[in-house]
């Protein structure tokens, strides 16, 4: 298991990656040191894509993801995070839809949750049906602020007018 950090405009993050792809994407609370350049090409590959993600330049993540001990239902949820297009939301209802199981909405929820590789696996494409943001482990204005970069007209937060 290899491990770096990048540092962003959206924070530092920590990274894991094994021989098979990136296991883990943490947003860090704290500064540490910008990480070592990486023999692993997992982690060379997730730095160099979240960067031009961060820049607006990248709209399809390419990195192999390594979801072992993962359950097969969390890994059927995540896959379907994958399919959600940049810029676009889906509802936790929908992914319960997607998956044949109309009945487990709040089971995507909790794997929302459980993702280790936020941002890449985009658990924050998915909104309540209603619309409104809900759950996000790195809070709901770093939710908004992803999906602002991906679609500033629809989230882009109104400047005060006074």
């Amino acid at each position: 298991m290899a491990t770096t950090w990048l540092h962003s405009d959206f924070g530092t993050f920590q990274m894991s990656a094994s021989a098979l792809g990136l296991t883990e994407l943490r947003l860090m609370d704290i500064k540490v040191p910008q990480g070592m350049a990486s023999e692993n090409p997992h982690l060379r590959a997730a730095s160099e894509q979240l960067l031009a993600y961060f820049a607006g330049e990248l709209t399809e993540f390419d990195v192999a993801l390594d979801w072992s001990g993962a359950t097969e239902f969390h890994r059927a949820a995540w896959t379907e995070l994958c399919a959600i297009g940049y810029g676009r939301t889906v509802s936790y209802q929908y992914i319960a839809d997607r998956l044949g199981d109309p009945k487990a909405s709040q089971a995507v929820g909790q794997a929302n949750r459980r993702n280790p590789i936020a941002i890449i696996v985009p658990c924050h494409r998915v909104i309540a049906k209603t619309g409104d943001l809900q759950g996000y482990f790195y809070g709901l204005d770093f939710k908004r602020r992803l999906l602002a970069l991906e679609n500033p007209r629809s989230f882009a937060e109104q400047g005060s007018l006074f």
